[in-house]
């Protein structure tokens, strides 16, 4: 809410309202945010709109057309979107809830929890090539879970802002039970869509010797596997040894003869 200010039966409205100062919160990004926002900014105030979602829009961001007018419902918030993103009063805080309020109406301080993107937002031209590489599936909320998407998305195509996001719920527990943190969701992941060659570059990330940990290691990932609290653990030691083998049956390219800055030998 915006600062408070005090009314004068006689004169009105008082000098701190007629030129207002401070900020204003608003929480929640759909039609109604961004029209509050848009309204209160050009009455002179900062504001900052808090949306729990990755881009603004909310529920109407979902809809075809309007009732009772029959009206295209992106047709209605385009232009909404644009100005709040663009305007230099109103930020944008995505990805984010408010988690505590101190302090009373006109003067308080709100605390908020902000999730990462795991994309630079500055950097993100909304190429969309995440989202083509990325293996893993995710739930698509936006759409009523009818499809699925990608864990690399945009929330929808008009989405402001245009940058794509990460879904990362946290650390998996297969790489927290491994001592050299492999990813191995990761590979597993590109394995079943048939791309051995991108998991053996996944796995070599992490692991120099993944042919020996296919076959030696004590597999501390399996007994870890979130799977075997349903059925049983994936086979995730296997997994490793069958994306090793499979790329050193394959022919492989000799590497260019580097100039020698030693004579010693080493053994491993």
């Amino acid at each position: 809410m915006p600062l408070d200010a005090d009314y004068d039966n006689n004169d009105g409205l008082t000098s701190e309202e007629s030129n207002p100062t401070g900020a204003v919160l608003v929480i929640g990004g759909g039609i109604a945010g961004m029209q509050a926002s848009l309204d209160l900014v050009n009455t002179g105030y900062k504001v900052f709109m808090v949306e729990k979602n990755s881009a603004i829009g909310g529920n109407m961001a979902r809809l075809d057309k309007t009732f009772p007018s029959n009206d295209c419902a992106m047709c209605t918030i385009s232009p909404r979107l644009v100005d709040s993103e663009q305007h230099l009063d109103v930020e944008v805080l995505t990805n984010s809830e408010v988690v505590q309020v101190s302090g009373e109406a006109g003067n308080f301080t709100a605390t908020l929890h902000t999730r990462p993107r795991f994309i630079d937002a500055d950097k993100c031209t909304a190429c969309g090539k995440c989202t083509e590489v990325c293996p893993v599936p995710s739930e698509n909320v936006f759409d009523g879970s009818l499809v699925k998407r990608r864990a690399a998305y945009k929330l929808y195509p008009q989405g402001a802002p245009g940058s794509f996001a990460i879904d990362k719920r946290g650390v998996a527990p297969c790489r927290d039970a491994c001592p050299t943190g492999q990813r191995a969701q990761g590979y597993i992941a590109l394995i079943a869509e048939g791309r051995v060659a991108e998991a053996y570059r996944s796995i070599k990330r992490d692991n120099p010797f993944p042919a020996i940990c296919g076959r030696i290691c004590n597999a501390r990932c399996e007994s870890a596997c979130s799977r075997g609290k349903v059925d049983e653990a994936v086979s995730i030691r296997s997994l490793k040894r069958y994306v090793t083998d499979t790329m050193m049956r394959q022919e492989r390219i000799a590497p260019q003869q580097a100039e020698r800055l030693h004579d010693e030998k080493i053994a491993i």
